[in-house]
């Protein structure tokens, strides 16, 4: 299940007429257009978003009992949930605090709840739920126009670097017992001024809006979220996924231009694919960003082994 595909001999790519434009007698470019304009998936995931975040502010306004709290601990309807990240950092300070029994049933209902969830999903939770990544996509698109204007210059980094932070954040709430990292956190950040009312610590998250847009695009989601760090280590097996199948690819990589984390979709590339069918790895966020641009419908939401189940 976890074999390493990137290190197996690539497929050799197909010749122009396999191509599948060729096939539909098509220009290339007028091919690779042919979704123009579709944006199917991000409405609905916009929607959605929206929708949830909503929830937690009409639950606290109108006193409904629906949605009560916000994304770093919530109760649905009465049913308890918390974040796993910081169910984590409440675990590793309860131990050495000696109340690690006293932990409510409350409490691990939960969090083996979100678990579970993260499990099928991986990290579905960043794209359709999180605030946070609804404002990182707008600034993205400034970052794009400045580069594209040559106003500001891409900076990258190691995608590993997420998890200095990870295990940082984590130590942070050992030695201080305290979860540090919910000062910090916009997805907690902008939960809580959705339901409660807006404060000053807004100005935390436009600060990092700001870098993400002149200095280095999707900075916080990409390199630093541990939330989206523990999503994807719980999602590694995720059946949740989208599948991409070579022999409806045309190359033209529009679809990796669009994504929100393009190391994932490594294999649309010419001459990288592996196998005929590919699935994405645990980081994808299951936008449906590539789906709704790929002329080829090269790319889809799929679960693993449901085939073989019906």
């Amino acid at each position: 299940m976890f074999k390493n595909i990137k290190k197996m001999p690539p497929i050799t790519p197909k010749p122009i007429e396999e191509m599948p434009h060729s096939k539909l007698g098509m220009d290339y470019k007028v091919w690779c257009k042919t979704e123009s304009g579709n944006h199917k998936w991000r409405n609905i995931r916009w929607v959605t978003l929206i929708l949830v975040n909503t929830l937690f502010f009409l639950s606290f306004f109108l006193d409904l009992s629906l949605l009560e709290g916000s994304l770093s601990g919530s109760r649905a309807m009465g049913f308890y949930l918390i974040d796993v990240y910081n169910a984590l950092q409440v675990i590793l300070i309860s131990i050495p605090g000696g109340y690690f029994a006293s932990l409510t049933m409350n409490f691990w209902i939960g969090f083996f709840t979100i678990l579970i969830l993260s499990t099928l999903g991986g990290r579905t939770y960043c794209s359709w739920i999180c605030p946070y990544h609804l404002l990182a996509e707008g600034a993205e698109k400034l970052h794009n126009y400045f580069v594209k204007k040559k106003m500001v210059k891409e900076h990258t980094f190691n995608i590993s670097l997420r998890f200095v932070f990870w295990f940082g954040f984590l130590l942070l709430a050992l030695l201080t017992k305290n979860i540090v990292f919910e000062n910090l956190n916009p997805i907690g950040i902008l939960s809580r001024a959705i339901t409660y009312g807006p404060g000053l610590i807004l100005l935390w998250v436009l600060a990092l809006l700001l870098f993400e847009i002149v200095y280095s695009k999707r900075f916080w989601c990409r390199y630093v979220c541990p939330v989206g760090a523990t999503w994807a280590i719980t999602g590694i097996a995720a059946p949740v996924t989208v599948k991409f199948e070579l022999d409806k690819c045309g190359y033209c990589r529009d679809c990796q231009d669009v994504c929100l984390v393009p190391h994932t979709l490594w294999f649309v590339q010419r001459g990288k694919a592996t196998q005929e069918v590919h699935f994405t790895d645990s980081d994808c966020t299951r936008c449906g960003l590539c789906i709704d641009t790929c002329g080829g419908k090269a790319l889809t939401f799929t679960i693993k082994g449901m085939d073989k189940l019906l």
